[in-house]
């Protein structure tokens, strides 16, 4: 299943009124942390994509929703079950690390 790129205007209809448990992950083109983890994102969002749904957003582009989240270092991923945040992790981790905390929610 293919990332999907989230702003502040669908962040409602795609995260918080998903059916699916999703994987946020809130970056910004600039960011070298960002640019290492996207590929560790990528492969889960194609391994996982018929359990979880995982967005993308640009924290510059889309700063409502970064407030709201208090995303103050990036990359931060975010796993959001039924519309609320369940978990949250921040920096460039490896995919086992990831898979360890995604793994407690699917």
């Amino acid at each position: 299943m293919p990332i999907v790129q989230v702003v502040d205007s669908n962040f409602d209809s795609e995260v918080i009124k998903s059916k699916q448990i999703v994987l946020v992950d809130f970056g910004a083109p600039w960011c070298g942390p960002c640019r290492m983890v996207a590929p560790v994102i990528r492969e889960i969002a194609h391994e996982y994509g018929n359990i979880i749904k995982v967005v993308k957003v640009n924290t510059d582009a889309n700063p409502c929703v970064a407030a709201d989240y208090n995303i103050r270092s990036i990359p931060t991923l975010m796993i959001f079950q039924n519309g609320v945040k369940v978990d949250t992790v921040i920096g460039a981790i490896p995919k086992s690390t990831l898979l360890n905390t995604l793994n407690k929610y699917i």
